[in-house]
């Protein structure tokens, strides 16, 4: 299987953001997840909306680890949406969602 180099959007008022992700979160993910975390800086609170991520492996859920590290540093909620069942599963698993919101598809997203 070929990985789907990440992709990240950024969607912000100011005061909320939702950071787009498209394609899959591995080790290659590294600079695109980091940066656009950076590029939502000065948010209160960010969303990441994994709607059109296929895959994450264990270096990927190690990156998010470090995401929610730096947000908690940084005083900024994070919450998840449009996870699939597995991935929530993962997240459940992982304790990831101890951590952050996990937003239902049906209640939307900031942003």
């Amino acid at each position: 299987m070929a990985n789907a180099i990440l992709e990240a959007t950024i969607h912000s008022d100011g005061a909320t953001a939702r950071i787009e992700l498209r394609g899959d979160i591995d080790g290659s993910a590294r600079e695109a997840l980091n940066g656009a975390y950076a590029d939502a800086s000065g948010a209160n609170a960010v969303t990441l909306d994994f709607t059109n991520v296929d895959y994450i492996n264990s270096t990927g859920i190690a990156l998010i680890v470090g995401l929610l590290a730096r947000a908690r540093a940084d005083a900024c909620a994070i919450s998840a949406r449009g996870l699939s069942a597995h991935y929530r599963e993962i997240f459940e698993i992982t304790r990831l969602s101890d951590f952050m919101t996990i937003i239902a598809d049906s209640e939307g997203a900031p942003a």
